[in-house]
């Protein structure tokens, strides 16, 4: 076959007698090369959390711009220099203890509760980039992470576990929870059908749009007799059924899609490594197909107690995260630092593996990577350990660490990023503008 006027179709399958067979990636599903300057790249954005801050001493690169020499805990990540921009200088525009540390990192909240029970921030940047993709993908956004959530409860002084548990907010006062069961996440991706087998897909589907379309005629029947308030709590429903109703109708588009095969996960296992690994896969099958472009995973929660054995440490991460400045401590904490940059280097490396468009789906992202804390013994704000990952889309210039010197909010990061991923906004939380990270600020 020659496809000389019109690209192939990047979801085409062959079918044949009582055969379907799906193409990988081919050249020739690129647009002709004189359009395709006119075809926007998919632009999709993840963010990965690290909890109880960093060994400042062992994260912050030697020099600054394109000379710079990676760190100890950056050194996993050498194979990604070109795709890396660190960051240096940014502060957290909520420091609070661990609260305002993962509370404040994706809303930019310049404030929060005041006790277990009062629950606000901002809609986190995450929320934002959902709402614009909520049209365009089957899932708007996934929050995922390797702890179970505490959504009730107070976690660190006195305030909710609400926010050390999650980066993600719906609305000021709607905070999401995170999920870390890797079968409730291939669930929400595949249905419940247990396998993302094709077949098996379209015949789920098929099943929720039958149930759909009766509930929705039930729904308008029943409108009719109520009173204003039950209307209203009628109209909430309502919403939710058409948003499933909009997933059912963009998984029907994508029934196509030939996916890899994957039966459905029992639950977490019990070996942190094997249930990261599981959890990185579903992360990056999710931009594969694409059925979400956005992703917030936090591999630990603010306060993790987490041990790692593994590595030669078996002190719990976030004691030890209080090291009162020894050295020796320090020294052991950068242990585990380095750790999740080797894990996250791993993920890295699958997703630079994946084609995607013109590129692979490493060219396609941006990642934010970081923690809200610096140094965890002080609960410091100042100085955030944090990079960008990714092409961008040809939107984020890699190779370089950029050090801001008057210490900005993280939140005129958030807004930068918005306005890289094709969404720009006046303003994330307690935002006073936006960062330039396209050059040297003194430049």
């Amino acid at each position: 076959m020659t496809f000389l006027h019109k690209s192939l179709p990047r979801r085409t399958v062959l079918k044949g007698a009582g055969a379907t067979l799906a193409l990988p990636f081919l050249e020739a599903m690129l647009p002709p090369v004189s359009l395709r300057a006119q075809v926007a790249p998919i632009r999709r954005f993840q963010t990965f959390y690290v909890p109880n801050g960093m060994a400042m001493e062992y994260w912050l690169p030697k020099g600054e711009g394109s000379a710079f020499e990676l760190s100890p805990i950056l050194e996993p990540l050498a194979a990604f220099r070109n795709q890396m921009l660190v960051l240096s200088g940014i502060r957290s525009t909520w420091n609070y203890i661990h609260a305002g540390a993962s509370g404040s990192f994706l809303t930019g909240t310049p404030r929060g509760g005041k006790n277990e029970v009062e629950i606000f921030a901002d809609v986190s940047m995450d929320q934002l980039l959902a709402r614009h993709h909520a049209g365009q993908t089957q899932v708007a956004s996934l929050e995922l992470s390797m702890d179970a959530p505490a959504n009730a409860g107070a976690c660190t002084g006195n305030l909710s576990c609400v926010y050390t548990h999650t980066l993600c907010w719906k609305s000021a006062t709607q905070p999401l929870p995170m999920e870390w069961n890797p079968r409730v996440v291939f669930e929400r991706l595949f249905g419940d059908s247990g396998s993302t087998d094709r077949a098996v897909r379209e015949t789920r589907l098929r099943q929720h749009k039958s149930i759909l379309d009766s509930v929705m005629e039930k729904l308008g029947g029943l409108k009719e007799e109520l009173g204003p308030q039950d209307r209203a709590r009628v109209d909430q429903y309502t919403d939710a059924v058409r948003d499933v109703e909009r997933r059912v109708q963009r998984a029907e588009e994508q029934s196509a899609i030939e996916l890899p095969a994957i039966q459905e996960p029992q639950g977490a296992p019990p070996v942190f490594e094997d249930h990261l690994a599981l959890m990185m896969d579903l992360q990056l099958l999710a931009f594969q197909s694409d059925l979400t472009r956005v992703i917030s995973f936090m591999i630990g929660k603010e306060q993790s107690a987490r041990p790692y054995p593994q590595i030669g440490v078996p002190e719990a991460h976030h004691p030890l995260s209080h090291h009162d400045d020894n050295p020796e401590l320090i020294a052991r904490m950068s242990k585990i630092n380095h750790y999740h940059t080797q894990l996250f280097s791993q993920y890295l490396a699958k997703l630079r593996a994946t084609p995607d468009g013109d590129g692979n789906l490493l060219d396609h992202m941006t990642i934010l990577y970081g923690a809200g804390l610096s140094n965890s013994t002080r609960h410091s704000g100042q100085n955030l350990p944090l990079m960008l990952v990714g092409g961008g889309a040809g939107r984020l210039k890699g190779g370089r660490h950029v050090k801001f010197d008057k210490a900005p909010p993280m939140a005129n990061l958030l807004v930068t990023l918005m306005d890289k991923l094709g969404m720009p906004v006046d303003h994330v939380g307690g935002s006073t503008g936006k960062l330039s990270i396209d050059t040297l600020p003194e430049v």
